[in-house]
């Protein structure tokens, strides 16, 4: 519209349920492409209620054109009504580029992105698979009539391709529907804080979806016949077709020579389908079998096969070359002309001929595929000079075996005649290199219009018309010549012979003294194709033809599939051949190469060696091929769509199986050495993890044989044989308490469940949003530092309902938590004491779900999100500016820090600001209570050493604080350590007792070093210790007596957790018990690694959470780490079988 001021419709009001739409009557004009309420940085304008990304406005009905000179529409006013866009305002979009003139150019930094919004016609296809800029106005009937019915002006965007396309797709653009935040989320207010809705950031991917616009201009893309089947008839029609086919006719006979030619076609056409398959499940991108093969199978299978692929391909360059290179050295010596010696004169034309080869390719696509077609013209008119020379048979060639179509010759060389030890097999491992070739069209996928389509068509009829040439050419062969003539004119016989055996006999010729050897005939002449031919030289030429093109197809598809495998980033160091020049994206870097590896093959001129070895390296990928559609098909992954549905996987799995088969009769030690490399690289890439993620079948499998086994799982009576502790734990940010989350794991690894419970409190948006980036992120620290367990956030409004939400919900079937773990609230006194209630009302609703509850205790403290990361903090930001994977502790309701509340991750402001603290606190060293607290939290990383469990076994809880002793002791780290075993008893009765408490442990299979019966449980502890008792819970006493009694009541009404002078008095003898066993423990085991100890159990309503606590405090005080532990009174020993 530059230039020229657009007709305006009538003005009109909007009615009920309408948007008012910017640009419209009244309001200026859009004159430089942009959003009309937008600033210079794409970002609505003024304090709009809610920082939507859309905007509606009206759309001139013609289309602007490119150049600017924006032309009206002839019906003006009457056609502008009708038209909307919904247009895309990315508030995270930078400095714009302004958009093409007009606005109708690409999707210039996320602004001015077209949507469909109610109209009715749909997307060609052809843009599915063309580049460029594409932008669709949607007709909706050149009235308002559709968005007033349809969606009430609403943003929400129906259906589209764009939608659905990859990141940066070369298919056209991106197009990013509202989020459900922008459709949901209430008005009034900001999405979210930072103006991203549903967790969505600013990633350079993010921004590259909004921002890709691919440049078409001189983009080469091929059709199905140009592409793919002319490719593929030049590849699988090689020199066998000229030099080899007529000696297996002669070796096995025209029947077992169809049979030969039928069997390798069944793999190559089982081979053909499940490449069809995989190629139309959807957009196929460059990298022709690496990429069919990694995107199903994953980057391991892919990774192997893409790398010996690739190098399969190389090889097979010098191969072709050397023969053609043979073919004319064979011509010079006929004429003698030899320039050195046959070996050299190899050497010197093969080296010449790739540099030429090569030239061709690094020119462009383009010219290849022209050299291609002139190719194919020649090697169709050879064959066609066969079969012409085969109806004139010369009186000339008979001497040499050529007799024409004679029943004779065809009956007599029907059946097979072996001969020089060669077999069926070894006949058939000749032949089969003849028929590979058939991924030639998929190697280029990157370079077809539509790899969908052009692909299974191509292919599969390149399979059918070189098979019947193969067979027509053996059939025709073996029914003209005979299989051994002397070429002497003067063996013709003047009288006829009654008793002729042989057809040449029969035809009057005399050839048995071939008995000694001969020059002529299938048996012994490889030329017999020029021999039978109307014009030899044209069959030369075909010879040419068909070594050239291809070689010229391997040397295309070998960079091009090296590039595509850097691209994905295997393989880290070959990340230099991943760049590509031009339009076309040409990996010439991948070309230099393939050349030079091409060159070195053709200078060592071995080739008798590596052949059967890249026979093997293609029919390796050929079963890969075969197998991702066996494993796709048995994943019943929901993403495995073929729209080519002439596939079966059990075929599939037969293909697969072939083609093993026949590695090994083609070459057993080269079919050896293929699977130790795929092994080797498939090990390699398995170790390395690359960060990949393509929705590959071995996810879905997984994923299958995952929910089949819990399903499975979930029919299965629970018994005490197998009764495994499975854990929740409360570990808030899993590394925020790692001594917590390695002790339990000691006990839980390869045996029982593990899941991380961390409680987001706060304002409820807020924890939303962070609770899905949080899953993600967590999970992943947990896989990183090898942790089998489960991250599981919940929000609630306190610890004690997310508590309750995660002993409930948590878990699958069978596999659900049966064990609290929790650590000990170190700084309770400081605490506010409704976060003390709290956190004691979590063991009581354990309890009441029959959890059992593990309270573990270490002097140092177990929280180090206050020192979180110091060394991770700096490298992290070394790496990237963002604070992505930093976790930051901030205190929501900046209480006194405590071990087991946990805090809301802070938002992106808060982080930030935090991050810089801790950086420049990070440089001043730790004081001495946080460097204590920093390697008590990585103490049980280690080795143990030999030292001891000590388990205080003193109530009988189901066996539960037994059993977690030993699984501790079975693991590496603590195989060393011994576990000591005390009971309580009485004084007259040790022996006894201790005797009865050995022949149980015995019983329960469960080795100790010593029991101990300890008969002064209930001796009156020291009187400083009762003191010290007193003076700590001094501050929480209700003191009663003292006050009035309403009073008393209101206060105990108010603070429930206070402690009063009944309940005092009341448990005088269980709180002496605790101040008693806290001196026993200092006296026996205070140079223990772990205790292990019962955990006294409070009666709910009767004993005060502060009473509680301080039984658990003088109970577990200046002590080892320490397990108290209380099972759900189920037993989980048993000494039955």
């Amino acid at each position: 519209m530059e230039g020229k001021q657009q007709q305006q419709p009538p003005q009109r009001e909007p009615g009920p349920g309408e948007l008012k739409v910017p640009g419209a009557v009244g309001e200026e004009p859009r004159s430089d492409g942009k959003d009309a309420g937008a600033d210079a940085l794409g970002r609505p304008l003024g304090p709009t209620p809610s920082q939507s990304r859309f905007q509606v406005d009206l759309v001139a009905e013609a289309p602007r054109r490119a150049n600017g000179e924006g032309d009206v529409a002839g019906k003006g006013s009457e056609e502008a009504k009708g038209r909307f866009r919904v247009n895309f305002v990315d508030p995270s979009a930078g400095d714009e580029s302004p958009s093409e003139p007009g606005g109708g150019g690409g999707c210039s930094e996320g602004a001015n992105v077209s949507f469909q919004n109610g109209g009715d016609t749909v997307l060609s296809e052809g843009s599915l698979h063309s580049g460029g800029h594409h932008h669709y106005y949607y007709d909706t009937h050149t009235n308002t009539y559709y968005l007033r019915t349809f969606g009430h002006n609403t943003m929400d965007a129906v259906p589209r391709i764009d939608h659905y396309r990859h990141t940066a797709a070369d298919l056209g653009e991106k197009l990013i529907r509202p989020s459900l935040a922008e459709l949901h989320d209430e008005l009034d207010k900001e999405p979210f804080e930072d103006g991203y809705a549903n967790g969505e950031e600013g990633t350079p991917a993010g921004d590259a979806a909004a921002t890709y616009t691919p440049d078409s201009k001189g983009i080469v893309k091929f059709g199905w016949i140009k592409g793919v089947l002319v490719r593929c008839m030049l590849n699988i029609w090689g020199v066998m077709l000229f030099i080899r086919l007529s000696w297996i006719v002669g070796q096995a006979g025209i029947g077992l020579s169809v049979v030969v030619i039928a069997m390798a076609t069944v793999v190559t056409t089982i081979t053909g389908l499940s490449t069809s398959a995989i190629a139309t499940n959807g957009f196929v991108r460059g990298g022709g079998a690496y990429y069919l093969i990694s995107r199903s199978l994953g980057p391991e299978f892919g990774g192997a096969i893409g790398l010996i692929f690739a190098f399969a391909n190389a090889v097979a360059v010098a191969m072709y070359v050397v023969g053609f290179a043979e073919t004319v050295v064979e011509l010079l010596k006929e004429n003698g002309t030899l320039m050195i010696d046959e070996m050299n004169d190899i050497r010197i034309i093969g080296a010449i001929t790739v540099v030429i080869l090569l030239g061709i390719s690094v020119a462009g696509m383009e010219w290849e595929a022209k050299a291609q077609i002139v190719l194919l013209v020649i090697l169709i008119l050879a064959i066609g000079d066969f079969v012409i020379g085969t109806f004139i048979p010369l009186d000339s060639k008979k001497a040499k075996g050529f007799f024409g179509y004679k029943a004779e010759i065809f009956m007599e060389n029907f059946g097979p005649d072996f001969r020089n030890e060669e077999t069926f097999f070894s006949v058939f491992a000749i032949f089969f290199p003849a028929a590979t070739g058939i991924l030639a069209g998929a190697n280029i996928s990157g370079d077809l219009a539509d790899p969908q389509s052009a692909i299974p068509k191509g292919t599969l009829l390149a399979i059918l018309i070189t098979t019947l040439v193969y067979m027509g050419i053996a059939v025709s062969v073996g029914s003209c010549v005979v299989r051994d003539a002397t070429g002497n004119i003067n063996n013709t016989m003047i009288t006829e012979l009654t008793n002729c055996t042989t057809a040449a006999c029969k035809l009057n010729y005399d050839f048995s003294s071939c008995q000694t050897g001969c020059h002529y005939g299938l048996m012994n002449n490889f030329q017999v194709m020029s021999m039978v031919s109307g014009f030899a030289p044209l069959i030369s030429a075909g010879i040419f033809s068909a070594t050239l093109s291809s070689a010229l197809a391997s040397l295309v598809s070998a960079p091009k599939i090296f590039q595509a495998l850097c691209k994905d980033n295997i393989y880290p160091g070959f990340q230099m051949f991943a760049k590509g020049y031009g339009k076309n994206n040409e990996p010439l870097r991948g070309y230099l190469l393939t050349f030079l590896i091409a060159l070195g093959f053709i200078l060592i001129a071995e080739l008798n060696v590596i052949a059967p070895i890249i026979s093997n390296f293609f029919l390796a990928s050929y079963a890969l091929i075969n197998f991702s559609v066996f494993h796709a098909s048995l994943a019943k992954s929901p993403g495995w769509r073929p729209a080519f549905k002439y596939y079966n996987m059990w075929i599939s799995l037969v293909g697969a199986i072939l083609c093993c088969i026949v590695m090994f009769v083609i070459n057993w030690w080269a079919a050896l050495l293929t699977y130790v490399i795929v092994l080797g690289l498939y090990i390699y890439v398995t170790y390395k993890k690359p960060d990949v993620n393509w929705g590959s079948s071995t996810q879905a499998l997984t994923y299958l044989n995952a929910l089949q086994h819990s399903i499975r799982l979930s029919g299965v009576e629970d018994h005490v044989k197998n009764f495994r502790p499975q854990c929740l734990i409360m570990t808030g940010a899993p590394n925020a308490r790692p001594a917590l989350l390695h002790l339990v794991h000691a006990f839980t690894k390869n045996v029982g469940l593990m899941i991380c419970g961390h409680v987001h409190m706060g304002p409820r948006r807020q924890a939303m949003k962070e609770l899905s980036t949080d899953l993600a992120k967590y999970q992943r620290w947990l896989i990183k530092n090898k942790m089998k367990a489960f991250y599981a956030p919940v929000h609630a409004e306190d610890l004690r309902d997310g508590g309750q939400y995660l002993m409930q919900a948590a878990g699958l079937g069978r596999m659900r938590p049966n064990t609290l773990v929790v650590g000990f609230k170190k700084n309770w006194r400081q605490s506010d004491m409704r976060d003390v209630e709290t956190y004691i009302n979590l063991f009581h609703d354990a309890f009441d779900i029959q959890y059992g509850v593990v309270v573990i205790r270490l002097k140092e403290g177990l929280d180090i999100s206050h020192l979180q990361g110091q060394e991770e903090l700096l490298s992290s930001q070394e790496k990237s500016p963002c604070s992505k994977d930093v976790i930051v502790k901030v205190d929501y309701s900046k209480k006194a820090e405590t071990d087991t509340s946990v805090a809301f991750v802070p938002s992106s402001s808060e982080r930030t600001a935090a991050l810089h603290r801790d950086l420049k606190s990070s440089s001043s060293p730790l004081n001495v209570a946080d460097q204590r607290l920093l390697d008590a939290s990585s103490q049980f990383q280690k080795k143990q050493g030999k030292s001891n469990i000590d388990v205080w076994w003193l109530f009988d809880d189901g066996g539960l604080t037994l059993l977690i002793p030993y699984l501790i002791t079975t693991k590496k780290k603590w195989k060393e350590c011994k576990i000591r075993v005390f009971i309580g008893g009485k004084i007259n009765r040790i022996d006894h007792d201790r005797r009865a408490m050995a022949t149980l442990l015995s019983k329960f299979r469960i080795d100790f070093s010593d029991i101990m019966v300890l008969g002064d449980i209930n001796t009156k502890p020291k009187k400083e210790n009762i003191a010290a008792f007193e003076e700590m819970i001094e501050p929480f006493r209700l003191h009663e007596d003292d006050k009035e009694q309403e009073v008393a009541d209101k206060m105990k009404e108010d603070e429930p957790w206070r402690i009063t002078d009944n309940e005092l008095e009341l448990y005088k003898t269980k709180t002496y018990r605790q101040i008693r066993l806290n001196e026993l423990l200092k006296e026996h085991s205070s140079t223990a690694n772990v205790i292990v100890m019962s955990l006294p159990v409070a009666r709910k309503g009767a004993v005060s959470s502060a009473l509680y606590m301080a039984w658990l405090e003088a109970l577990s005080k200046d002590l080892p780490p320490i397990l108290l532990v209380r099972g759900n009174h189920q037993s989980v020993l048993t000494f039955y079988s």
